[in-house]
C-alpha cells in the first residue's frame, strides 16, 4: 500500500525562506530545501516525515 503524501503547506513546522535556491524550510528538522521538506525526508531516509503536525 502506498504511503499517503504529506502536504508540507498544512504543517505547522513548514515555512517559506528568503533564499531563492532553498525556498522551503522545516523548523522540526532544521533545514531548507529546493523541494518540499517531506520529499527530501522521504528521499533521504526512505520513510515518510514523522514530525508532521497540522496547523491550528
Amino acid at each position: 500500500m502506498k504511503d499517503a503524501q504529506i502536504n508540507c503547506l498544512k504543517c505547522k513546522y513548514f515555512y517559506i525562506t528568503w533564499d531563492k535556491s532553498f525556498p522551503n524550510g522545516c523548523r522540526a528538522y532544521g533545514f531548507k530545501s529546493a523541494t518540499r521538506p517531506a520529499v527530501m525526508v522521504k528521499q533521504s531516509s526512505g520513510t515518510a516525515c514523522l514530525k508532521f503536525k497540522p496547523k491550528g
